[in-house]
């Protein structure tokens, strides 16, 4: 049995090892999507997040949509999202997403949202109406949405997966033995449920872990087999990153070489795809998969 890990957010924190340094937001393209992203008045997980791979992917012209505001009713120990009761409900919303798409030019699209539990669609409307509006003015966009634990309400889920996107990713982001830690308003088995409904209705699936948060090897191989006997097709794996001393410490930084290893133990598991390293996050290189 694995040992029990207490993370104490309120120990030092731990300096960041060679590979995981990143290169600060800068150039053209940069600016220009972070324009575009203040005109619009749109929220990205690219900074509500605190991404380290912002600098690379609006350089590269492509940003991660957040939709339904900026404040989550979740309040989740390793997320940097601010948490609290929402106010903000626009149902202009997609269509400003839709237009700095165009905008944007983008081949493929990423959109995720914050946690709406006060709703009773858990914001599935607006989700459906995002997609829905992009597919009108950029045909061309296929799109992956990153959608959030609907607390089991699957009326919500098929109207948020029915509007034509191409790929719905739903992170588990731990191991089952640390997610009440964790995820302490969300349920193992029921993400798991999710993904597996994602999948019966005919998309392809993806699901992202985060790690270094005291999870042993072999509960990293359980939880690929519990993913894969649910349907997943694409996996991500990264290395967690406390983002203020308030939220969980980094229990362990996990070596490139151990990333590449969950990669090949991965794909020869099953899965169609893996991303595997210390700096991938959900929507890291997503275009590849489409």
């Amino acid at each position: 049995m694995a040992e029990e890990v207490v993370n104490n957010s309120e120990t030092t924190r731990k300096s960041k090892p060679d590979w995981l340094r990143v290169k600060l937001p800068v150039g053209k393209e940069y600016a220009k999507v972070r324009q575009l992203v203040d005109d619009h008045k749109l929220h990205t997980i690219c900074q509500s997040g605190n991404c380290p791979n912002m600098g690379e992917c609006w350089g590269a012209g492509t940003a991660t949509f957040m939709i339904l505001g900026n404040v989550c009713t979740r309040s989740c120990s390793f997320c940097a999202v601010a948490t609290g009761r929402p106010t903000e409900y626009d149902t202009d919303e997609p269509r400003r997403v839709a237009e700095a798409v165009k905008l944007m030019t983008v081949k493929h699209c990423v959109i995720t949202s914050v946690n709406r539990d006060e709703l009773k669609d858990r914001g599935a409307e607006v989700w459906y109406q995002t997609v829905r509006a992009i597919k009108e003015v950029s045909p061309q966009t296929t799109i992956e949405t990153l959608i959030p634990d609907v607390k089991g309400n699957w009326d919500a889920l098929e109207r948020m997966i029915s509007a034509g996107q191409e790929v719905v990713s739903h992170n588990m982001e731990t191991v089952k033995r640390l997610y009440r830690l964790v995820r302490p308003q969300a349920k193992y088995e029921r993400s798991l449920e999710q993904i597996q409904r994602i999948k019966n209705f005919g998309k392809r699936t993806k699901s992202g872990i985060m790690l270094g948060l005291g999870e042993t090897e072999k509960e990293v191989y359980e939880a690929m087999d519990d993913l894969l006997a649910h349907g997943l097709d694409v996996l991500t794996l990264g290395q967690y990153l406390q983002p203020t001393k308030m939220h969980l410490g980094v229990v362990n930084f996990i070596h490139p070489d151990q990333f590449k290893k969950y990669k090949e133990v991965g794909l020869q598991k099953g899965f169609n795809y893996v991303e595997s390293g210390p700096l991938v996050r959900s929507s890291y290189h997503a275009e590849r998969h489409i």
